[in-house]
């Protein structure tokens, strides 16, 4: 998205406008209200007696609101406007204006107020993929309304907009005679009211946006509230923080599979619906700051469990969800209908955070609860996701027509290449993978032992874990490179490239000892640490590119989880460093890391650069800083209370985390 856009969200309800508050949607611009994966406006345009407004300054009020100072255009500095324009707005699960004009001079004014309107009802995925509609448009002008309609057989998307005060309603918009006497104003309301599929959700209703009803039970107040208290001698990354408890709470949504419940949505704008592998990293990334996230993540992806073969969604018994969309394309099987199954790495995390959630909370009865669901994830591993019977988890989907080539988070075509940037063949088994399986397996190890009273399981399963990474590292190991294999592919050839992904094999604890050492001098080498974070593949690499998608640039979530990876073998001040790195370059986007940036080095550019179609907010970049201020703390969970062994970068001269949860003080689900 352009750097110009404004953007406010209430979980899956979201608005992208220009500097003015206006919609425009375009080829190169995501413009709109969306709700429930449709877009509900395409166009909202105000204009004054026919000319567009000027900017004086735009202010995010909160993650739901914004507001628009606006004047009409003068044509020279020498004279300055006689009135200005107040646009304040909000959203729930809708669309809520306020307008007000007004009046600077001694004289009464007389104008036209108009906003024009339209819906192009476009699908999320006709948005980004620029595809034409199918079905029919129709537009009712009422006396007090205008309601834009489409429908494609049983398929009905309906948004009526309703102004507080009478307006000229015609097909293309609602104009306002606006009276205003000296130095007074005039305001109108207007609300524009998404309906699905028969469903009006009509929460503000002439309100203000100082008294919105937010989509969750919990207010924000609440929520940073209950979140711990930090104190640092950096003030940036007290800002940071904040920033991210903020978007946490602004990405929470409530699903149709469990609608009581709320869970991180993946980002905005593209990924405002539920994405497994999203939810569970996030989840995992907060479990210390905000504990509920991860139980209500775990019972969400538990409920919609793969449970048949399904080729076309590429479900499989046991497999947890990848996404879950409920637009046009989903609806008519355009797109896999309900959740559908793309990934092969969220089933191993919904096992590895469950077991981490259990070890931060106590909360045994969560892990009692979904013990069926935990059993049918390891016989997923073992019968479906091991492909071919050689012990190791590897992917190719049964729908080649709409399914993901890479079915691991680096999901571009193009993003398990050679080091001469030749492609690898399908199916492909990413080491990374195969790191999450080797821990998910240690930690359902330690539940079915401590928690399920089944140690014979569990002896089994540390055997498993144990013949796996001893095998992993004959296999995977590219000794003349002295680096894992990005992947072994279709023909059982190692995918050669260096890669960020030898850095979460260390936060999965798959790696030997004894090479541990050398992964590390390549993560923190020029060639793949830019000085802003390590970039997803080296410099110098076949197909290495700073602005690629998963070729050459640096994730946030990606850097913290190899941070992490970097404590737990032992290496804190490298994990410090890369951390503070991490979180310097978040001070160049207004305190909120983005889901990826560009992988240029730092003594090139001096700043972090901006990808162009990055996601922001983004639920895992979000959860970054709160996963690198738990790695420098040396945070983890105790019997009693949380136990820390701090080891701070440079910059950084005291942090302090006051009111984390332990064990038997942390949140129990109900």
């Amino acid at each position: 998205m352009s750097g110009d856009a404004v953007t406010i969200l209430d979980g899956s309800t979201f608005v992208v406008c220009d500097r003015r508050g206006d919609i425009e949607a375009g080829a190169d611009q995501p413009h709109g209200l969306f709700f429930r994966d449709t877009r509900f406006l395409s166009v909202w345009r105000l204009t004054l007696d026919g000319a567009p407004l000027a900017v004086l300054s735009t202010d995010d009020v909160d993650y739901f609101a914004s507001q628009f100072f606006l004047v009409p255009a003068t044509g020279s500095i020498y004279r300055n406007p006689c009135l200005s324009v107040i646009r304040q707005r909000s959203v729930g699960d809708g669309l809520h204006e306020d307008l007000v004009v007004l009046n600077h001079s001694s004289d009464e004014i007389t104008l036209e107020l108009r906003v024009d309107a339209d819906a192009d009802f476009a699908d999320l995925f006709e948005v980004k993929d620029a595809l034409a509609k199918s079905g029919q448009h129709s537009t009712e002008v009422r006396k007090d309304a205008l309601v834009l309609r489409y429908k494609r057989g049983e398929f009905f998307r309906e948004t009526r907009i309703v102004p507080s005060v009478e307006a000229k309603i015609d097909a293309d918009g609602l104009s306002f005679s606006v009276h205003v006497a000296p130095h007074g104003e005039w305001q109108t309301c207007i609300d524009v009211i998404p309906n699905a599929d028969h469903d009006v959700r009509d929460k503000h209703r002439h309100g203000s946006m100082h008294n919105p009803v937010p989509n969750m039970r919990q207010s924000l107040d609440d929520w940073i509230a209950q979140a711990p208290v930090l104190r640092s001698s950096w003030d940036p990354l007290c800002h940071i923080y904040h920033r991210s408890l903020v978007d946490l709470a602004a990405l929470r949504f409530y699903t149709d599979v469990m609608p009581d419940v709320s869970i991180p949505a993946a980002g905005l704008p593209w990924f405002m619906a539920l994405f497994g592998r999203d939810s569970l990293l996030t989840s995992y990334q907060t479990l210390p700051f905000t504990p509920e996230l991860a139980a209500t993540t775990l019972r969400v992806l538990a409920s919609c469990q793969g449970d048949v073969v399904d080729g076309f969604r590429d479900e499989e018994p046991g497999k947890i969800v990848h996404e879950l969309r409920v637009g046009e394309l989903t609806t008519f099987g355009e797109r896999p209908q309900g959740p559908s199954f793309g990934s092969a790495d969220a089933t191993p995390l919904f096992l590895v955070l469950l077991e981490e959630t259990e070890r931060w909370t106590g909360d045994t009865a969560l892990v009692e609860e979904l013990e069926s669901n935990a059993r049918a994830a390891i016989e997923w591993i073992d019968n479906y996701g091991d492909r071919d019977g050689d012990g190791y988890v590897e992917y190719q989907t049964s729908n080649p027509e709409t399914g993901l080539e890479n079915m691991c988070w680096k999901d571009s075509p193009n993003s398990i290449t050679f080091a001469d940037g030749s492609p690898s063949m399908l199916p492909r088994a990413t080491c990374e993978i195969q790191g999450y399986v080797y821990d998910a397996k240690c930690r359902t190890a330690r539940l079915a032992r401590d928690v399920w009273g089944d140690p014979a399981w569990a002896a089994k399963l540390l055997e498993e874990a144990a013949q796996m990474k001893r095998r992993f590292n004959e296999d995977f190991w590219i000794s003349e490179k002295g680096f894992f294999a990005l992947a072994l592919d279709g023909d059982n050839r190692r995918v050669d490239s260096l890669t960020s992904n030898i850095g979460q094999l260390l936060w999965s604890g798959i790696v030997d000892d004894d090479k541990a050492r050398s992964v590390v001098d390549h993560l923190m080498s020029e060639r793949l640490f830019s000085g802003w974070g390590i970039r997803t593949m080296a410099e110098g690499e076949g197909c290495y590119n700073p602005i690629e998608y998963h070729n050459g640039t640096v994730w946030p979530h990606d850097n913290s989880f190899i941070a992490a990876g970097l404590r737990r073998y032992g290496y804190a001040d490298e994990a410090a460093r890369l951390s503070f790195a991490v979180l310097e370059a978040a001070t160049f986007f207004d305190s909120r890391l983005p889901e990826v940036f560009a992988g240029y080095s730092r003594q090139l550019t001096g700043i972090p650069v901006e990808y162009p179609t990055a996601s922001s907010p983004q639920a895992w970049s979000t959860g970054a800083p709160l996963l690198l201020i738990r790695t420098i703390l040396g945070l983890e969970p105790g019997d009693d209370r949380p136990l820390t062994d701090p080891v701070l970068p440079i910059g950084i001269e005291s942090l302090h985390l006051d009111g984390v949860p332990g064990r038997r003080t942390g949140y129990k689900s109900s």
